[in-house]
């Protein structure tokens, strides 16, 4: 390319993925018409039609959280929503304002510091992962609004091998937000008639961790490109700590509208992934969500995937039965779940037929 400038049929692909520089750079190079890589199809954008102004989410206070009526809370925006925000969660402000604050240092970094963590391709294990925009199939080459990195969290991985201006907020972000979320696994668990979260039942339900931090660049023209294609996630729970920019958007209960997640400043989003719909025998829902991008504003987002074990059986548990209920779904080895969830993609809830009886 000798032009300064990219136009709609430039190739790129090496620019964005390849050199590091990503949708950023784009960005940054005074992008004014979006590449046709990153105009999505119809069927993948928001449909603002379709949002729905009248329905919100939850939000729970989980100042009491051993309160009966605040799990229950929990259980029901579970089973009913399969997404709620909560506050008072116990995680002090500046934690997330440096969570925060390190996405926008490491994302402002030059291109040549940043391709040093770029992958071609990821697995379960690695430790850093950047720039995998390029979503469906191998052979599909739309791009996502976003550029994002991976942390690993689990002993395998080598926290010294993050980048410096991400690596101690994000170590310091998991020393509180791990003891979270397996409280409220604990939570969630009551509601299924699992009464004892003991050491068996760990590797099964946050055996695998991870962190990411999503950037969203302001985009010239947002109604034909997409942050975040509608998807549900394979995990069990997913946190997520979002800026006050806003854009997320989760499924309503009419099942074709769409409600806007309004930022609440110091609360986390807290939804269900597949891995827990199925362990539920559907009693919790894994919702579909997607997320918009602003024509002025960069938007940080940072998902805590809390996911099983890759060699852990996924299925409905015992308890869930014992009284006639029918299983919905097989019992899956979840690295073959997840190999698929992510081979496939497929839109919304369709990966779930994977593991159905």
């Amino acid at each position: 390319m000798t032009s300064s400038k990219f136009e709609p049929n430039d190739d790129i692909l090496d620019f964005v993925i390849k050199k590091a520089n990503g949708i950023k750079g784009l960005v940054d190079r005074s992008c004014e018409i979006i590449p046709n890589q990153c105009i999505q199809p119809k069927e993948h954008r928001l449909d603002k039609s379709q949002i729905d102004n009248e329905e919100s989410i939850p939000t729970i206070d989980l100042s009491n959280l051993d309160d009966f009526n605040v799990e229950k809370s929990i259980q029901e925006a579970a089973s009913k929503w399969g997404f709620f925000q909560i506050i008072n969660h116990g995680i002090p402000i500046e934690v997330l304002e440096d969570l925060k604050d390190a996405a926008h240092k490491f994302f402002e970094l030059p291109a040549e510091e940043k391709v040093k963590y770029y992958k071609e391709s990821y697995s379960s294990g690695e430790s850093v992962l950047m720039f995998w925009s390029a979503i469906g199939d191998k052979n599909e080459k739309v791009l996502e609004w976003r550029d994002s990195i991976k942390h690993g969290c689990n002993p395998q991985n080598d926290s010294n091998l993050w980048p410096s201006q991400t690596r101690n907020q994000v170590l310091e972000y998991q020393k509180w937000a791990k003891p979270l979320a397996k409280k409220l696994l604990e939570v969630l668990l009551k509601g299924l008639n699992v009464h004892e979260f003991d050491e068996s039942l760990e590797p099964l339900l946050m055996g695998t961790m991870a962190i990411n931090i999503n950037y969203y660049p302001p985009c010239p023209n947002p109604s034909i490109t997409i942050g975040a294609r509608r998807h549900c996630d394979v995990s069990c729970i997913t946190l997520l700590f979002q800026d006050d920019t806003g854009g997320l958007y989760v499924r309503g209960t009419k099942g074709d509208n769409w409600i806007h997640v309004n930022p609440i400043k110091g609360a986390l989003a807290v939804n269900i992934g597949d891995s827990l719909q199925i362990m539920s025998n559907d009693r919790y829902k894994s919702i579909e969500h997607c997320v918009a991008v602003d024509s002025s504003r960069a938007r940080i987002s940072v998902p805590l995937f809390v996911n099983p074990c890759f060699d852990s059986v996924i299925g409905p548990f015992s308890q869930m039965l014992k009284d006639g209920e029918k299983p919905v779904y097989k019992h899956v080895l979840f690295s073959d779940y997840w190999d698929y969830f992510f081979r496939k993609r497929p839109s919304g809830k369709a990966s779930l037929d994977f593991a159905k009886i």
